[in-house]
């Protein structure tokens, strides 16, 4: 099989990367010497040639059996023997997987074949797409690309290595719809028609969660993903609580953008953009951004000329549950994006209405304790980037309203999470038994902590009882 010497600049990147894994060029060395070749597979090749970082190292070890390659490990420190029945070893405290050639049965279950001696062209074959069926030898440094992925990289065009194997694992599906959103590749003609045509009904939640997570933490625009399945005509059928935001018109003095859909898709990629703690936070601001205008679908309507869609956020609580049904088994996320989706328009409505802080603070008890002003303000901010009228990426201003928002929750110490009550149910124990009309005094409590900033526990006390 021809093979190419990797570019001078690809063997700097490969260097640069295997620095992080010192231990990883001996176990290299350890594996030639023993007659075996180590090819670095997968999406480590794919993103060294597209001058990415690379974040996983998949290490595929060809002519040494399964035994053998479990010695060599273990001249370097303890086996994971867990994947070892499907060729996968790893070792503890090593982000590395070492995996065997192998092939696989169709299903949920595969039967696993392994197979030191199998060809690259073969072994290759039952990846994804071409441009994740390329290796780098690496002791010879060279690029091995049976299917012309380095090609379909350059012109960013999305193959399979084998129809006939892509077909027999439904969930390919939706790891093309996360790939055409983190690397803006598309489909040629003969691939869209399958993808068009494949039997999609037997994947799972989980998986499809999965794919999903990747398209939302891994693009810069997942919504070309959807915008794809849209434009192979199955978003009806996969997300049809998107499809029916398709042609929903809004208020073009608010929205320039055009129908629903459009906008959403624009405050998708907004959300993308903007910094999150971690990646469940950002999770739920981009399930949010997807979900927030859901309920314009059966509110929108025309008076005096003027499109409003009055009720939009508590209609949309329903339309959300679906949506998020079929991407997500994530109850508690679920229960974080429903909050953000009611409140919504909050922000906006606080700054233009010249909110107190005690309103400030009413607001975050009421999101607490599933989420936050700040999130709020975030998806705040992606709904009012995503509303460009001149192209389909969001908008990339800042938006004076949300800053104000911001100030305003800092301001009232409220931004990341709600006021704790200072009068405690012990505090009235020897006036007031548990149960009821303590919930109810300790409630009215809370009330007047929040309007007037007292807090002082005696004086609520004697404000509470004095009131009873």
């Amino acid at each position: 099989m021809k093979s190419t010497k990797i570019k001078p600049e690809i063997q700097s990147a490969l260097q640069l990367t295997l620095e992080e894994y010192p231990i990883v060029r001996n176990i290299v060395r350890a594996i030639h010497d023993a007659g075996g070749v180590a090819l670095l597979v997968g999406g480590a090749v794919r993103d060294l040639l597209l001058g990415r970082p690379v974040k996983d190292l998949d290490i595929e070890v060809h002519n040494v059996s399964i035994d053998q390659l479990e010695n060599i490990l273990e001249q370097f420190d303890q086996v994971v023997l867990v994947g070892k029945s499907f060729g996968v070893l790893r070792m503890r405290g090593l982000d590395v997987d070492w995996s065997l050639p192998r092939v696989d049965t169709a299903g949920r279950k595969p039967e696993v074949t392994i197979n030191p001696k199998m060809g690259y062209e073969q072994a290759f074959k039952r990846r994804d797409l071409t441009i994740n069926a390329m290796g780098i030898d690496l002791t010879t440094l060279e690029l091995i690309d049976p299917f012309g992925g380095q090609d379909d990289l350059q012109k960013g065009v999305l193959r399979p290595p084998s129809e006939k194997l892509f077909l027999e694992d439904p969930l390919r599906f939706y790891r093309v719809m996360q790939f055409i959103g983190r690397l803006e590749m598309y489909p040629d003609e003969s691939f869209n028609k399958i993808c068009k045509e494949m039997d999609l009904s037997h994947v799972s939640v989980e998986r499809i969660e999965t794919e999903v997570e990747k398209l939302f933490l891994k693009s810069k625009r997942p919504s070309l993903g959807i915008r794809w399945i849209k434009d192979i005509g199955r978003l009806q059928e996969l997300f049809p609580e998107l499809a029916a935001l398709i042609g929903v018109p809004q208020e073009p003095k608010w929205h320039p953008e055009g129908d629903v859909f459009e906008h959403t898709m624009q405050a998708l990629d907004a959300a993308a953009a903007i910094e999150c703690a971690n990646d469940a936070d950002k999770l739920t601001l981009m399930h949010a951004a997807l979900c927030h205008d859901l309920g314009k679908v059966t509110t929108t309507y025309k008076k005096d000329g003027v499109i409003k869609s009055e009720q939009h956020a508590k209609e949309g609580l329903a339309p959300t549950q679906q949506l998020l049904t079929r991407i997500t088994k994530n109850k508690g996320r679920k229960d974080m994006v429903c909050k953000l989706v009611l409140y919504h328009m909050a922000p906006v409505q606080f700054v233009d209405g010249g909110a107190k802080l005690s309103a400030y603070k009413r607001l975050a008890n009421k999101l607490a304790p599933q989420t936050n002003l700040k999130m709020l303000a975030d998806l705040a901010l992606a709904d009012k980037r995503g509303r460009n009228p001149n192209g389909h990426e969001p908008l990339d201003s800042a938006i004076p309203e949300i800053d104000q928002f911001r100030k305003q929750s800092q301001k009232a110490h409220v931004e990341l999470k709600k006021e704790e009550p200072v009068l405690q149910g012990r505090h009235i124990m020897d006036v007031v038994e548990p149960g009821p009309k303590m919930g109810e005094l300790l409630k009215q409590a809370y009330e007047i902590q929040i309007e007037e900033g007292i807090t002082d526990k005696e004086e609520l006390k004697r404000r509470i009882l004095k009131k009873d």
